[in-house]
């Protein structure tokens, strides 16, 4: 008897149960007004809510209006901000089943942005940007101007903020949260050492970079309620000598376990200029790996995960429990669909799509009859 898809069995993210473990990354699409979804929103995120993945996460959510990467980026701080969440979440929900996560997150320095295609770089108050803060000032290119230093206000705000999105987050329905701790973004910022030289408790010591997230984190797993698994998502390494690497990641993992975190997505780098990846097929798949080995919750691993035997394999190795997928899903919509006529497993699509396949396709909708007049 052949052996079931790894790919294609549920997994449990504390209290959610997913029907398989594909998922869906948060990407970033920088076409939000004032911080609000769009039109673009409710296409690009429909099209991917139907493509038979175990979860979908929403792109990087600002916490705070400076937290946001670009003046272009998804923010929930505000009522506003949540009921036009709420009309995006409805949206997804009336097309599909899938369990939404929401990514919440703080660029710190790395905010202000401009968008990828006017080339990113920092962006002046006077032409409609603001001075970012991070936990030290030290720019994230030397030809840029340094952020603010943040100050003890900023830090209690910093997570006031995260508690309240959070709450919002559960107000809305989502059936996760993820916190973005990567990319080179706030939380990462007070983890590495290449950004965070601060000379109190929340810098020098590697038990004093971590209190910032580790405090971020305790205040959103109480904000989110036990019924909202609240995972976290990790830069592995700097890829800059002397900076964060995965000894301690996998360290702050086994704090974060300890804590009640229910996830850990893994990836890597965003923090330095001065980085150096060796980007090939699963190039960050050890990173989870290691971490796999030292905690006993879900790891999500990322990095050019591309095939379907590529990602099955992952799991069947047990380098992962759950594979993500974020330019492969804009490429190929319903990658899952092709993973599962390749792999033997099946996925549930909207009714309007049962008719589709193509004569003599592999059975991936299951043992289901339509009729036709």
């Amino acid at each position: 008897m052949t052996q079931p898809s790894r790919l294609f069995t549920p997994v449990r993210l504390g209290p959610l149960e997913l029907r398989n473990r594909i998922m869906v990354s948060p990407m970033c699409q920088y076409s939000a007004v004032d911080g609000m979804p769009v039109d673009w929103h409710a296409v690009h995120l429909g099209n991917l809510a139907i493509s038979g993945a175990g979860l979908l996460c929403l792109e990087a959510t600002a916490v705070a209006p400076e937290g946001r990467i670009t003046p272009g980026c998804l923010g929930l701080y505000s009522d506003q901000h949540q009921a036009a969440m709420q009309d995006l979440v409805q949206s997804l929900r009336a097309v599909s089943p899938i369990p939404l996560a929401l990514q919440l997150c703080h660029a710190g320095r790395k905010s202000s942005s401009r968008v990828p295609w006017d080339g990113g770089a920092l962006l002046d108050p006077a032409e409609g940007g603001w001075v970012p803060q991070g936990p030290s000032a030290i720019p994230q290119k030397p030809v840029e101007p340094a952020p603010r230093a943040m100050v003890a206000a900023d830090i209690r705000q910093v997570v006031a903020d995260f508690a309240r999105a959070a709450t919002r987050a559960r107000e809305l329905g989502f059936d996760a949260i993820e916190l973005h701790m990567a990319h080179g973004y706030l939380m990462h910022q007070f983890l590495s050492p290449l950004s965070n030289q601060r000379d109190d408790e929340y810098g020098g010591s590697f038990e004093n970079r971590i209190r910032l997230p580790l405090e971020v984190f305790g205040a959103v797993l109480e904000a989110a309620g036990p019924g909202v698994p609240v995972g976290v998502r990790l830069s592995a390494t700097d890829w800059v000598d002397g900076g964060w690497d995965p000894q301690q990641t996998v360290s702050l993992a086994q704090r974060l376990e300890a804590l009640g975190c229910a996830f850990l997505d893994i990836s890597s780098g965003g923090i330095s200029h001065l980085q150096k990846i060796p980007v090939e097929p699963g190039y960050q798949v050890q990173f989870a790996e290691q971490v796999k080995r030292a905690v006993g919750i879900p790891v999500v691993s990322v990095g050019l995960i591309t095939d379907p035997q590529q990602a099955e394999d992952i799991l069947e190795q047990g380098k992962a429990d759950v594979v993500a997928m974020a330019r492969g899903f804009l490429h190929d919509p319903r990658w899952p669909w092709r993973a599962a006529a390749e792999l033997g497993g099946t996925v549930i699509p909207p009714k309007q799509l049962l008719r589709c396949l193509p004569r003599g396709y592999p059975p991936i909708f299951g043992d289901v009859r339509i009729g036709q007049r």
